[in-house]
């Protein structure tokens, strides 16, 4: 069953692309038995107590950071000029909430702007375009000044989407923020928490790598992949749920359809032993998953299937709808399905299936 409250935690947490430090502490307090250590980008590495270090190394994989915003210049009127810090679609912005963090760790609420209709011209309402130039946040202030001595905000402090996480008992769907990908972090802690018992059984090491900066180009895998040096690993998403945009036997993202697998994207290519294995496990099991072909997107499987001599990745996604969006829905079931898809894809594996996932039988 997956643990509500770590993913309230979890997606209330503050943690635009290189401000991650809130959601590291939050998984430090749901990693309890688990050795941790973090690095100068706020990447967290965990680590079972009693790892052996003579095993093919597994690595799990998600990122912490959210898309956000940075202020990029206070305007003499107190408007905040903004930058983005992944990709969000401009239209989805205007007229919501925002949260900036001041460098005194002080949060305030802020309005994206939107004029209102009443004073938009013919062709402006026409066009109906925008630019993030032309989107600014206010504060309820009324000058620079103001901004900076009575709200101590500065250029260059971080902002995020303002929305609190809740669970509709009822159907079993959560909603809430950052799901892509604080959705996968969780995932990471309850697998590790599942096996954590039975290390000394399993044929690999396993080190959870919650990765920072994914949304600006996953900075932070490039990183944890050179520490980690994974023979094989898990990348979990919070995946963008297509079920409301392509009719059925099309769409490939569904709520309530289980755990996504992932074959391709603009980022990799993967391994097909790998994936025959994940479903070898999932008809065993009873596990209900879902297969996907990406047109674009990209995870950090990218950065972590080059590293070394190359690294098998299965890409498990939750499909969450409407990410690199303020709000998101995904569906409890699917949480669960892929934990157990990973925990089952881990306990599984032996010498002969991880010399065949690595292809190192292949000139035998």
């Amino acid at each position: 069953m997956a643990n509500l409250k770590i993913i309230e935690d979890l997606s209330n947490a503050f943690g635009p692309s290189g401000f991650e430090e809130e959601v590291v502490k939050v998984v430090q307090k749901h990693c309890e038995g688990l050795n941790l250590r973090n690095d100068a980008m706020h990447n967290v590495y965990a680590t079972m107590p009693d790892a052996r270090g003579d095993r093919p190394v597994f690595m799990l994989d998600a990122h912490t950071d959210e898309c956000g915003f940075m202020v990029q210049n206070i305007e003499d009127n107190g408007l905040l000029s903004i930058i983005m810090l992944g990709g969000f679609h401009l239209t989805s912005l205007p007229a919501h909430t925002v949260i900036i963090r001041n460098s005194r760790g002080e949060k305030i609420r802020g309005i994206i702007t939107s004029k209102p209709v009443h004073f938009l011209t013919a062709a402006q309402k026409a066009e109906n375009s925008l630019t993030i130039e032309e989107l600014k946040v206010d504060v309820g202030a009324c000058s620079r000044q103001e901004v900076e001595e009575e709200y101590g905000i500065r250029v260059g402090d971080p902002m995020m989407p303002e929305v609190t996480f809740s669970y509709d008992e009822k159907h079993e769907v959560c909603f809430g923020k950052a799901f892509d990908n604080r959705m996968g972090c969780m995932c990471i802690i309850e697998t590790m928490q599942a096996l954590k018992a039975e290390t000394d059984k399993l044929a690999v090491d396993v080190v959870g790598a919650f990765a920072a900066q994914e949304e600006v180009g996953m900075r932070g895998a490039t990183v944890t992949a050179q520490q980690v040096k994974p023979d094989l690993a898990i990348v979990f998403e919070g995946s963008p749920a297509d079920d409301f945009y392509y009719r059925t036997g099309v769409a490939q993202g569904c709520m309530h359809k289980g755990v996504q697998i992932r074959h391709m994207d603009n980022s990799y290519v993967a391994n097909p032993v790998f994936m025959q294995y994940a479903h070898e496990i999932a008809e065993k099991y009873g596990i209900k998953c879902q297969d996907t072909v990406r047109r674009g997107g990209s995870t950090n499987a990218g950065k972590i299937s080059l590293t070394n001599q190359a690294v098998p990745v299965l890409v498990l996604g939750i499909p969450s709808r409407y990410v690199h969006s303020h709000y998101n829905f995904c569906a409890k079931e699917d949480i669960e399905a892929t934990i157990r898809m990973a925990v089952e894809v881990i306990r599984g594996l032996n010498d002969e299936k991880i010399r065949h996932i690595l292809r190192q039988d292949i000139l035998d």
